[in-house]
């Protein structure tokens, strides 16, 4: 072991605090309540151990019994009796059986493994007597409280109530060094500085605490800090993870996103309707300072998930994708486990598989694509102007040709008239773009515009006389050059062997989206993507013969995909006439007898006027073109768009059946209309919307009358700052989590949060200038023995920071941090053990650049040993809580890590290039950085027999490169770091 090694492990062994267990072996038993609730005393019992066989899923229920309801619990059995006789808890089979020792008669079955207490029977037994009263789940009842928000106390009133019942004493308040160091951290994830330390302990004001707490607030710092806690949510990554872990183009800018809407206190509802519709709203959000638009930023949640590039089974892939979102979408924002009912109705919870399948067909009906991540106000401005441009264009041609428009309108109505050909058509068009609307084609971006160029004027550069009117084509450079556009088809059933696009384009891509698969490539994909770049028009031709039976749409825009990375290069664009869909050969001719939109022309009229201004029987001359034409390119280089992420576009409406038994071939005979949650407010009304409904579903998450949205929230702010939720099971508020701790707590804490208007920030300040929130981390023998995991908050919960704060912490104490806001993802510094497909072709640095954690990449192959073995969850589902262990490798990380090692030895140069300081000033300097407080007079002796034992070391044994002065403090600064006050608030 070197000498380095030894002396850490050493001063671990003299200075190390031992962690306290958080559990004791004794336990603390309750006598009956009064009154047996069945939300809080029974349904736990019940949920635990009889739903299994006896609750909502008919498909595992046996005997024909229910106890999830009072109707099936007091039905006549098939053997007669009834299980439950209110009032007469002798009289029903359910106490009798639960008491019975023979084998084949006692409940629950001894093959069950699962065995009621005597308190159990005995709960069960009083609450029949007392009339067997059910109620509905707690969490779906409407929170209610009679509570005054305007009482700076109403939280300690609350949480003062249980204490008292419970016969413990509170604990004092922390000192102010504590307090501030819990503050810092948990409001911005950051140790407060020396300086702020020591102006808060001069600050004699009696709003000094408060005005702490809203400076922390108000620091950038926050923001990042909480939009961290959110993306454990969405499980936030920079790529797709599987064999190549490819990117998620422009992920980083959702996570500065969620920093901006943090920082700027964004209201809880908004966000919401951000993350499920921000491409939906008709009053989209834009930034205050900047004018981007944000608001479909958020979508690009539903882009976070894992993706694998060639699976065997697309279909089964689909299915795979959008369960996922399901998960971390109702988990996020309801707490409920909706994918549990992908196989059959809910086992617990009043959750059906129509439900899962209704959500189903709203996530099917959306689909995923690049967006521009700089669309501004300004811009939305520029499109207007070029829109009225090309609009007043159109109408002084008209007027001009006033006298001439009957002739050329009866010649067109002749043509129109002409008798269609009766021969069937060997093919079918899927689009037609000859016209001058897009035949039913979702146009996305700017790019394509609102319709096809039919009709456009052309002019001769250089006599600036007009030529001719454009035929009908759709062109991603309607407006310009480097804007992007997509256009998609409305879905369809591959019938054919053959799907043929007429195309022309330069640097961009065709694709035929099969199962929404968005992955596409070789080997297995690879013919389903075409990469245009013929200036000349080309029958593009895509094989589909083996995907027969299975729904698709075609995608066309300009640029591509590098390795699944979209980007737009300056001069890419693509136009296509039509798709079609064929067997055999491309057909002669297509027709295009198609009937033009209410307000549009018809490509047949465009034709009989460019013949009238060739033979010149039209006016030709419009100088004012040539000036209109100029200024809407000017304009048009405005929109250019070079900055992309991956969010989602509303498609076209699909009502899923349900898959029996999960499998998608297996489909019920009807589909399910797409529609929210039956058990909650507006889940009975289907969607009408000719899109996902996506916006539909947010707006029934946030009606006043839904119970759930608020109250998750809520308890999830409770988690971040007292470690714990109110509800324990943060990601799951149904029958299987855990009971709220201080029920009436939580309700009123969700009122208020509604009341106030949703703001997370005021949420935050309510709690954390809250009495229980200042309180000491000091438990006596009797607190411990009474309330062992302290739930009802006598004291402060000791705290283990996570990986991101201990990383930070690390940078910060060793003058190492750049607090730079922003900015694209930090590469990840990998190890000669961080091997593997998609492995980066270079690493990253050390440090980071030293940049906040939350700047670093998060690459799903070749996640950071550090984030990883501090409990960072990996990105795959919704973790609101993470695990919080305690292993062997943390210390040897703390211990060993190159990383920790350099912040020690440039914390030492930065304490011995302070001058003139004693030795006590030294460690005191130390300790005020790394555990904001001064040391002890034990410490600093500690502190001074461990120096002088270092000092008396050979210069051989130290470490190289440095002078021994620096080795001797790099050695004492790292012992620190290995302490359990600098990983933990105690």
């Amino acid at each position: 072991m070197s000498f380095t090694k030894m002396s850490v492990f050493i001063v671990l062994i003299s200075m190390l605090v031992l962690q306290s267990s958080c559990s004791s072996s004794g336990e603390y038993t309750e006598p009956l309540p009064e009154i047996v609730d069945f939300n809080f005393h029974i349904r736990p019992i019940l949920v635990q151990n009889c739903y299994l066989c006896h609750g909502p899923d008919p498909s595992s229920r046996k005997a024909n019994l229910r106890l999830d309801n009072l109707e099936g619990a007091t039905a006549l059995l098939e053997d007669g009796g009834y299980a439950i006789v209110p009032k007469k808890s002798s009289k029903g089979l359910l106490i009798r059986r639960i008491n019975h020792t023979a084998e084949d008669q006692i409940m629950p079955p001894p093959e069950s493994n699962l065995k009621l207490t005597p308190r159990d029977k005995a709960l069960l037994e009083k609450w029949i007597d007392q009339g067997a009263q059910w109620k509905d789940h707690w969490a779906f009842i409407q929170p209610t409280t009679t509570a005054n928000a305007n009482d700076n106390n109403v939280i300690d009133a609350f949480i003062d109530k249980r204490i008292e019942e419970k016969g413990i004493e509170k604990m004092p308040t922390a000192d102010k060094n504590t307090l501030i160091r819990r503050v810092s951290y948990l409001l911005t994830g950051l140790p407060p500085s020396p300086t702020a330390v020591e102006n808060f302990i001069a600050n004699k004001s009696d709003l000094a605490y408060e005005q702490l707490v809203d400076s922390y607030l108000n620091t950038p710092a926050y923001g990042e800090r909480w939009a961290r806690h959110w993306m454990d949510l969405t499980r936030y990554a920079e790529t797709k993870g599987h064999e190549f872990d490819y990117t998620i183009t422009g992920a980083w800018k959702y996570r500065d996103y969620l920093i901006r809407a943090f920082n700027d206190d964004i209201a809880y509802d908004q966000l919401l309707k951000e993350h499920l519709a921000g491409d939906l709203l008709e009053n989209p959000r834009y930034g205050k300072e900047d004018g981007i638009l944000e608001s479909p930023l958020g979508t690009a949640f539903f882009a976070m998930g894992e993706g694998t590039h060639s699976p065997v089974d697309i279909r089964q892939d689909e299915a795979d994708r959008i369960d996922n979102i399901i998960d971390v979408t109702t988990k996020t924002f309801q707490g409920l486990t909706v994918s549990c009912a992908k196989c059959h109705d809910h086992k617990f919870d009043p959750i059906t598989a129509a439900d899962y399948y209704a959500f189903y067909g709203v996530i099917e009906s959306t689909r995923f694509s690049p967006i521009p991540a700089e669309l501004s106000k300004d811009k939305k401005q520029t499109v207007q102007e070029i829109e009225g441009l090309q609009t007043y264009m159109r109408q002084m041609l008209a007027d001009s040709w006033s006298d001439k428009a009957k002739s050329i309108q009866a010649q067109h109505s002749i043509k129109d008239k002409q008798v269609p050909s009766k021969d069937t058509p060997n093919y079918k068009v899927i689009g037609d773009f000859r016209n001058s609307d897009f035949n039913g084609w979702k146009s996305n971006g700017l790019g394509f515009g609102n319709g096809t160029t039919l009709g456009n004027p052309i002019l001769d550069k250089n006599t600036e006389k007009l030529i001719r009117l454009d035929e009908g084509r759709a062109s991603s450079k309607a407006m310009g050059l480097s804007i992007f556009g997509a256009l998609r088809s409305p879905n369809f059933v591959i019938d054919t062997d053959f799907i043929g696009i007429r195309a022309l384009g330069v640097k961009s891509t065709i694709r035929i989206v099969v199962d929404n698969f968005q992955l596409i490539q070789n080997p297995i994909y690879g013919n389903l993507t075409r990469g245009i770049n013929t200036p000349e028009w080309n029958n593009h031709t895509f094989n589909v013969a083996s995907l027969k039976g299975h729904k698709a749409y075609i995608e066309i825009l300009p640029g591509g995909y590098n390795r699944h990375d979209y980007s737009l290069p300056e001069d890419a664009f693509i136009e296509a006439e039509y798709a079609i869909a064929y067997d055999e050969e491309w057909p002669k001719t297509i027709g295009n007898d198609r009937e033009p939109n209410a307000i549009g022309v018809s490509s047949q009229l465009v034709k009989t006027v460019n013949k009238q201004l060739k033979k010149g029987q039209l006016p030709s001359q419009f100088p004012a073109l040539k000036v209109m034409i100029d200024s809407s390119e000017r304009l048009a280089k405005k929109l250019k768009s070079n900055s992309f992420f991956y969010g989602v576009y509303d498609g076209f409406a699909i009502n899923s059946p349900i898959f029996n038994r999960g499998s998608y071939k297996e489909l019920s005979e009807d589909s399910i209309p797409r529609r929210f949650l039956s058990a909650l407010p507006l889940g009975d009304i289907p969607y009408s919307a000719a899109g996902s409904g996506r916006l539909e579903m947010a707006n029934a998450m946030l009606n006043k009358d839904n119970p759930l949205t608020s109250r998750v929230m809520v308890n999830r702010i409770w988690h971040h700052l007292f470690g714990k939720g109110i509800v324990e099971t943060v990601d799951n508020f149904g029958l299987q989590g855990k009971l709220p701790t201080h029920p009436e707590l939580l309700d009123f804490l969700a009122i208020n949060f509604q009341e106030e208007g949703w703001s997370i920030k005021k949420m935050i300040r309510q709690i954390v200038v809250s009495e229980a929130f200042q309180r000491s981390t000091i438990r006596s023998e009797e607190l411990a023995e009474k309330d062992p995991t302290n739930i009802y908050l006598a004291s402060f919960p000791v705290r283990r920071l996570e990986s991101e704060a201990i990383r930070d912490a690390l940078l910060s104490v060793s003058g190492n941090l750049d607090t730079t806001l922003y900015g694209k993802p930090i590469a990840t510094h990998l190890t000669d053990f961080m091997q593997g497909r998609g492995r980066p072709a270079t690493s990253g640095p050390l440090d980071g650049g030293g940049r906040r954690s939350i700047y670093q990449e998060v690459r799903r192959n070749f996640l950071e040993p550090m984030m990883t073995t501090f409990d960072r969850p990996m990105p795959f589902s919704t973790f609101g809580k993470r695990n919080v262990t305690n292993v062997p490798s943390q210390s040897l990380i703390i211990m060993n890590d190159p990383f920790v090692a350099k912040q020690a030895e440039l914390m030492a140069q930065q304490l011995l290039a302070a001058a003139n300081l004693s030795f006590e000033n030294k460690v005191n300097w130390v300790y005020m950085k790394t555990f904001s407080r001064s040391a002890t007079a034990d410490e600093i002796t500690k502190a001074k027999t461990f120096i002088t034992m270092l000092q008396n070391r050979k210069e051989q044994e130290l470490p190289k490169g440095l002078d021994k002065e620096t080795s001797i403090w790099t050695t004492y600064c790292h012992s620190i770091f290995n302490l359990k006050e600098f990983i933990y608030l105690i």
